[in-house]
């Protein structure tokens, strides 16, 4: 967890903030038809993790190291298309990832969800190229034009799915938890909101 929740709050509260974006991505995943369920944690999973997903460790080195790490063991499992999202976008829904399944299986071997700032919040693919995420960079304003250019040249037909806004701020995470009452996030930041004043 960085520190990008904190200042304002408090480490703590913005550990809680995070475990609740996470919780309510889990819950969406949770409801999709999906034949597997896979989280890349480092550590142990909590009792925020639903039932029936499977721990896998994620590589080390670079966000790209990751990502592929991610993939190749879930294809190692099974060929079916692989959704990878982040836990930044809490407010994500089974129809999101459902619309995002479809274009894999209907007119794209890849298809990328982008956020406001430049990122990605979710990529997916129907096989792995070797190269898919190389030299990509991360966290920068044109991250996703550069995943989106990089899966072209690996051959990739790439369709573009609704863009999402990512949680990164204290900002983010108030207007986000506006858009899902009565989530874990919106409880979370109403605490955190209240443990301030």
């Amino acid at each position: 967890m960085d520190g990008r929740l904190s200042p304002p709050w408090t480490l703590q509260e913005a550990a809680r903030v995070h475990e609740a974006a996470l919780a309510d991505t889990l819950e969406a995943v949770a409801a999709t038809s999906a034949s597997r369920r896979v989280l890349a944690l480092e550590g142990r999973p909590g009792d925020w993790l639903p039932a029936g997903f499977d721990v896998v460790a994620p590589r080390s080195g670079t966000l790209g190291n990751l990502l592929f790490g991610v993939f190749e063991d879930c294809f190692h499992v099974s060929n079916e298309p692989v959704l990878l999202i982040g836990m930044d976008t809490p407010q994500v829904t089974p129809d999101h990832l459902g619309g995002a399944g479809m274009l894999l299986e209907t007119s794209a071997d890849a298809v990328v969800g982008c956020t406001p700032g430049g990122g990605t919040w979710m990529i997916g693919l129907s096989y792995l190229h070797p190269g898919a995420f190389a030299g990509v960079p991360a966290s920068d304003d044109d991250t996703a034009d550069a995943q989106i250019e990089r899966l072209r040249d690996c051959g990739y037909q790439v369709a573009l799915t609704e863009e999402l806004r990512d949680l990164g701020n204290a900002r983010d995470a108030v207007e986000l938890a506006g858009l899902r009452p009565g989530s874990r996030l919106a409880a979370a930041v109403d605490a955190a909101i209240s443990d301030a004043r």
